[in-house]
């Protein structure tokens, strides 16, 4: 017997593939680094497409938990190509701030539905948008200080990802 509704076990699914598509989002931007030879960017942005799959396994786990039934939605093709570093940091920023709107609305159906199982899950995630929000703004802010990308560049660093 399945302890999470299907309005849940849905919602969840959905944000599944808004993660898996997160990775494929951060994928792409680092190809784009690489190609370039921006090799510290395109790690910082292979780390946080980890990151995201990570996040997507964190919700398969949670619906299987729950005894729910996971279901892996179809992946739009991402953007590949891209005018400059900053064109990128601030679509970061921009996917990221996306993304905690859609953690929020799963707050809201939780209380909504009173799926308080959920709840401690969603917490967290609204923790790790903070943060994952924050990184975005740093970079674009950190990036305004550089004139030359290759310097920008060699001072990007990012912890592996450990989820």
């Amino acid at each position: 017997m399945a302890n999470i509704s299907d309005k849940m076990n849905e919602a969840l699914n959905k944000q599944i593939g808004e993660e898996l598509e997160s990775a494929y989002i951060y994928l792409g931007m680092a190809n784009w680094f690489e190609e370039r030879t921006l090799v510290k960017l395109a790690d910082w942005f292979d780390n946080q497409a980890k990151e995201e799959f990570a996040h997507a396994m964190k919700f398969k786990t949670h619906i299987l938990e729950r005894g729910g039934k996971v279901h892996y939605p179809m992946l739009r093709e991402q953007k590949q190509d891209w005018s400059n570093i900053m064109e990128i940091l601030e679509a970061t920023l921009a996917h990221e701030q996306f993304i905690t709107g859609k953690i929020s609305e799963l707050y809201e159906l939780a209380q909504e539905i009173k799926e308080y199982s959920t709840l401690p899950l969603l917490l967290w995630f609204i923790e790790e948008q903070v943060e994952e929000e924050d990184n975005a703004m740093a970079l674009i802010d950190r990036y305004k200080g550089y004139k030359n990308d290759f310097n920008f560049d060699h001072h990007v660093v990012r912890e592996e990802a450990q989820e």
